[in-house]
C-alpha cells in the first residue's frame, strides 16, 4: 500500500506560485526595513555611554580626582555642552535623512528596485560600522561622527520607497490597510532589536553596538540581491522613457521604441496628506524617560511604545479597512492621543506599572496614523489612476510623504532640548500642539470621506442637485 502525499508538499501544491511570491515579499520587505531600524538605534543607546555620571562608577583609577565626574566619558562629549554635541549627532542624521528622502523616491523611480535597495542597504552596514570603529580606533573628533551620521542618514533614505513600492506592485487596493498595518510592525520590531542588541555591547565595548547591527543590515542587502522579486513579471513593469529609449524598468535593459513615454507623472494629492505626519508626536517621549530612570531601564521602557505601535498599526489598519475612512481613523486617534499626552505627562512617571500602561497607549495612538499615512495612503496615492499605471511613481509619493515626516523629527528633538530646558510640561504642550496641528491638516480630507460614507450627505447632495434641474427648466 502507497502512503499518500506528505501534509507539507500538497500544501506546496496547492499555494500557487503567485501566493508564493506575495508571501516572499511580505516577509523580505518585512525583514529588510526592520534591519534600516535596527541599525539607526545604536546612536540613542549609546548617548548614554558617551556622557556618563562618573562620580557613581566604583572604583575609579588611582590618578583620578574626586571632583572629576566626567573621567569615563567620550571626548568630545565630557565637555559641559555635551547636550549640544549629542544634539548635532541627532540634527545631522535626521536633516540629511529629510532632504535625502526627497531625491531617493526620485532614484527609486528610475533604477532597479533590487539593486537599489540591496546597494542601500549594504551602504548603511558600512556607515553604520564605521561609527563602531570609532571606539576602536579612538577617535574624539567631533566631525568624524557627524560625517557618517550625515552619510548614513542619506544612506537610509533607499529603504522606505523601496520597500513601499514592491508591496504596491504586488498588492491591490483592496482591504490594503489591514495588510499594511501588520506589515508597518518592522518599524516597531527594527526599534526594538536595535535597543537590545545595542543595550547588549553599550557597557562593554560600544563600538560593537553599531558594528554588529552594521553587518546585520548588509547581510540583508547581500539576501535581497539573491531573492526579491519586485515585480509580478515583464509586463507589470511600467515602461519609462531613458535617454531615447523605451524601459522595462527595473526588470529588462531598455530597447530601443517608437513611442516615448515619459517617466515624470504628477503626483495626487500628495501634499495635504503629507503633511500630518510631520506634526504627528514621533519623539516618543525617549528623552521624558532618560530624564526620569537609570539609561538601561529608560531604554528598555521605550520598546515598550513600539510594542504599542505595532497592535496601532493593525489596528488603525483594519479599521480603515472596515470603514473606508483612513482620514477619519486618523484623525479619531490623533484627537484621543492629545488627552493621553498630558494623562502621561502628569501621572507617567508616579510608578512603573503607570508609566507602561502609558507608554503602549501612546505607542498605539501615535503610530496608528503613522503608519496608516506612510503606508496604505501612499501606497493608495502611488496607484492613483492619474498616474496612468506608473506604479514606480509609488516610490516618488512615498518619498516625499516621508521626508515631510524626517522634518518633522529632525525639528522634534531640537525643540524638545530647548524647551526641556524651562520644563518638560512645555515639551509635552508642543507634542499636543503637533497632534492637534494634525487632526486640522487631515480637516479637509475628513469632510470629503464624510460626504463619501455618510448616507445623509448623499441624500442633501442629491437633493440639491435636483432643485438646480427643476430651476433650469432641463433635466438630464
Amino acid at each position: 500500500m502507497r502512503s499518500s502525499l506528505a501534509p507539507a508538499i500538497r500544501l506546496l501544491r496547492v499555494v500557487s506560485r503567485d501566493s508564493w511570491y506575495r508571501g516572499s515579499i511580505i516577509v523580505l520587505t518585512f525583514l529588510f526595513y526592520t534591519s534600516y531600524h535596527l541599525s539607526r538605534k545604536p546612536i540613542s543607546v549609546v548617548k548614554s555611554q558617551l556622557h556618563r555620571n562618573c562620580s557613581e562608577i566604583p572604583n575609579p583609577p588611582a590618578n583620578i580626582s574626586e571632583n572629576d565626574t566626567t573621567w569615563c566619558s567620550w571626548p568630545p562629549f565630557d565637555q559641559s555642552n555635551y547636550k549640544a554635541l549629542l544634539g548635532s549627532l541627532d540634527t545631522s542624521f535626521l536633516v540629511a535623512y529629510a532632504i535625502g528622502m526627497f531625491i531617493s523616491g526620485i532614484f527609486g523611480e528610475r533604477l532597479p528596485l533590487r539593486y537599489y535597495l540591496s546597494g542601500g542597504m549594504v551602504v548603511c552596514g558600512v556607515f553604520t560600522a564605521f561609527l563602531g570603529l570609532g571606539y576602536y580606533w579612538n577617535i574624539h573628533a567631533l566631525w568624524y561622527y557627524i560625517l557618517f551620521q550625515i552619510l548614513n542618514g542619506l544612506a537610509q533614505t533607499t529603504g522606505w520607497p523601496s520597500v513601499v513600492a514592491c508591496m504596491g506592485n504586488w498588492f491591490g487596493k483592496g482591504k490594503r490597510g489591514f495588510i499594511m498595518g501588520i506589515w508597518n510592525s518592522h518599524t516597531a520590531v527594527g526599534n526594538i532589536l536595535g535597543s537590545l542588541i545595542a543595550g547588549a555591547f553599550v557597557s562593554t565595548a560600544w563600538g560593537l553596538s553599531f558594528i554588529v547591527p552594521g553587518i546585520i543590515i548588509g547581510s540583508f542587502g547581500i539576501i535581497c540581491f539573491f531573492f526579491l522579486v519586485e515585480c509580478k513579471s515583464l509586463k507589470c513593469c511600467p515602461l519609462v522613457w531613458v535617454c531615447g529609449y523605451c524601459a522595462l524598468m527595473p526588470c529588462s535593459v531598455p530597447v530601443p521604441c517608437s513611442v516615448p513615454v515619459p517617466c515624470s507623472v504628477p503626483v495626487p494629492c500628495s501634499v495635504p496628506r503629507s503633511v500630518p505626519p510631520f506634526c504627528t508626536p514621533l519623539y516618543k517621549c525617549r528623552l521624558f524617560l532618560a530624564a526620569h530612570f537609570d539609561p538601561k531601564k529608560a531604554g528598555d521602557m521605550s520598546t515598550l511604545f513600539d510594542a504599542g505601535g505595532i497592535l496601532g498599526g493593525i489596528l488603525a489598519g483594519a479599521i480603515s479597512d472596515y470603514t473606508g475612512g483612513r482620514a477619519i481613523t486618523c484623525s479619531i486617534m490623533l484627537i484621543l492621543t492629545a488627552p493621553m499626552l498630558f494623562i502621561y505627562n502628569q501621572f507617567g512617571q508616579t510608578a512603573v506599572s503607570t508609566t507602561v500602561a502609558m507608554l503602549i497607549l501612546c505607542g498605539m495612538l501615535v503610530n496608528g496614523p503613522y503608519s496608516l499615512i506612510t503606508t496604505a495612503v501612499s501606497a493608495d496615492l502611488g496607484t492613483h489612476e492619474s498616474l496612468h499605471g506608473n506604479a514606480k511613481a509609488l516610490s516618488t509619493v512615498t518619498a516625499i510623504i516621508d521626508g515631510s515626516g524626517s522634518i518633522g523629527a529632525a525639528l522634534g528633538p531640537t525643540l524638545a532640548s530647548v524647551l526641556s530646558s524651562k520644563g518638560w510640561n512645555y515639551v509635552f504642550y508642543m507634542l499636543i500642539v503637533a497632534d492637534l496641528l494634525a487632526c486640522l491638516f487631515l480637516a479637509r480630507l475628513v469632510y470629503k470621506e464624510i460626504k463619501e460614507l455618510c448616507p445623509c450627505f448623499r441624500k442633501a447632495q442629491g437633493n440639491s442637485l435636483t432643485l438646480k434641474h427643476s430651476n433650469s427648466g432641463t433635466c438630464d
